[in-house]
């Protein structure tokens, strides 16, 4: 798909649904991936740590950017700043401890949610149908706060611990993207209702 294609869609909220649908599709496969195979292959769960953070880098850029720039959306520009240097951070604590990659994971999830309620907030007016990144940014938040308290604790956290965090992303950006589409389709059954 082109970026002239993409431009025509965004006002429609072709666009976005479709970036919330992939969305919660990689969050699901990832979930899946930490309760199936990833256990028992530390190199995988290595991979699916930086992974995240570096994953949620690109989709906030490429939003971003097909919704008129870096410049137009603080709250994404941030949220990519954020999510690149998680994505560094998480590959020089695992070479430390899982504890301190829940910490990195933990403050991640405090900020990029923040920047998250705030692109859902500034989405309202244009889009609708934002409650529900609203809500899955103030629970980030609220996650971010309890990894890094079980980040101190000695019990030595495991990708599982990481994966619940994961499948409500997965389950709101689900949620955003079903509501765009049957608000759309509303929508549309309405304007053919109308006489001409």
């Amino acid at each position: 798909m082109d970026m002239t294609s993409i431009d025509t869609n965004i006002g429609d909220g072709t666009w976005l649904k479709a970036y919330y649908f992939t969305r919660a599709a990689f969050s699901v496969a990832w979930v899946a991936l930490a309760f199936t195979l990833a256990e028992d292959m530390p190199g995988i769960v290595a991979a699916m740590l930086i992974l995240y953070p570096a994953w949620d880098a690109a989709a906030n850029f490429v939003d971003a950017r097909c919704n008129g720039g870096l410049g137009s959306n603080p709250t994404q520009a941030l949220n990519v700043l954020v999510s690149t240097v998680t994505t560094i951070a998480v590959v020089i604590t695992l070479g430390m401890s899982m504890n301190a990659v829940l910490a990195v994971f933990g403050v991640w999830a405090a900020l990029s949610g923040g920047f998250q309620f705030g692109t859902g907030i500034r989405r309202w007016k244009r889009h609708g149908a934002q409650w529900a990144m609203i809500l899955s940014g103030a629970q980030s938040m609220l996650a971010g706060v309890l990894f890094l308290g079980r980040s101190q604790t000695t019990v030595i956290p495991q990708v599982t611990d990481i994966a619940p965090y994961a499948a409500f992303g997965a389950f709101y950006f689900l949620v955003s993207a079903m509501w765009l589409t049957v608000s759309d389709w509303r929508r549309h059954a309405a304007s053919r209702a109308e006489p001409v």
